[in-house]
């Protein structure tokens, strides 16, 4: 009996020991870490607007997929983006801020296309038809998956309570910037074309 006893005492000991090893080993920092080469988001004291240079320091976004909003036959990847920098940005037409960045997002992306540049367009939690109306009202050209359920965003990595979110990937399809915010034409064009000029 007490040899019965000693040996659940050793192991509930053995088993504290592993559970605090793993609380330790899975502490992250105050900035974005990566496991292996891939993205994970966190936001340093509360920051909207995250940067990760130098470019060996970016994770790599898993691979976003999902049916074409526009077009019912379709789906887009981001891997239909090889070799190109692509601009995700997470809306939706019940989203007040996403009525008043579409025009600059539209904007840049014409400004930016030229140089190997892909916009692509997250639809979170909307009404596919109030989507197709905010798209072709907002004359937007670039492609948006249809994301009503989050599972494609939950692939992005970002948090899903934030909408308008918008993640600049570089050539290789590293997040090298977020913003957990409305983003002006003049600073999302800087950041793209300085990210499409890196080699």
């Amino acid at each position: 009996m007490a040899q019965g006893a000693a040996r659940r005492v050793g192991r509930t000991v053995l088993i504290a020991l592993l559970v605090g090893l793993s609380v330790v080993a899975c502490k992250s920092s105050d900035d974005a870490v990566r496991q292996g080469d891939s993205f994970e988001f966190v936001s340093p004291d509360g920051k909207t607007a995250i940067f990760y240079d130098p470019p060996p320091t970016r994770g790599k976004v898993g691979e976003l997929s999902g049916p074409d909003l526009t077009n019912d036959d379709s789906t887009i990847a981001l891997s239909d983006f090889a070799g190109k920098v692509v601009v995700v940005n997470v809306w939706g037409s019940w989203c007040g801020p996403c009525r008043s960045e579409a025009t600059a997002l539209e904007e840049t992306y014409a400004a930016t296309k030229g140089s190997g540049v892909m916009f692509l367009g997250l639809n979170f939690r909307d009404r596919k038809d109030s989507a197709r109306d905010f798209v072709s009202d907002r004359k937007v050209s670039y492609p948006s998956i249809y994301d009503y359920d989050g599972r494609t965003l939950a692939t992005l990595g970002t948090p899903t309570s934030v909408v308008p979110t918008t993640v600049v990937l570089d050539r290789r399809h590293r997040a090298a910037a977020v913003f957990l915010r409305v983003v002006t034409a003049a600073e999302l064009r800087a950041i793209v074309e300085r990210i499409a000029a890196e080699t």
